[in-house]
């Protein structure tokens, strides 16, 4: 069952400022989330409320699932080095 994906605003704004090839390449793992929301190399974030993070080169995305709405909710997208500032 495929789950419905949800980006919020600051996480668009944060992926339009990336240069285009890493764009696409994001947006494609993200479209891949709504097929599998967990997958392999997903990470649950310590110390954060139900956020995951997935690897995407020198990128993560930071996103929570909602089982019981069948939808993932894409929070912040961004470099390694700055994406976990301000959670």
């Amino acid at each position: 069952m495929a789950y419905r994906i949800t980006i919020l605003p600051a996480a668009l704004r944060d992926l339009s400022a990336l240069p285009k090839p890493d764009q696409r390449r994001i947006s494609q793992r993200i479209d891949r989330l709504a097929e599998d929301p967990r997958p392999p190399g997903a990470k649950m974030l310590q110390g954060r409320r139900r956020f995951f993070r997935v690897r995407c080169g020198d990128y993560r995305i930071i996103y929570t699932v909602e089982a019981d709405r069948q939808r993932v909710l894409v929070v912040k997208v961004g470099h390694r080095r700055d994406v976990y500032k301000r959670l």
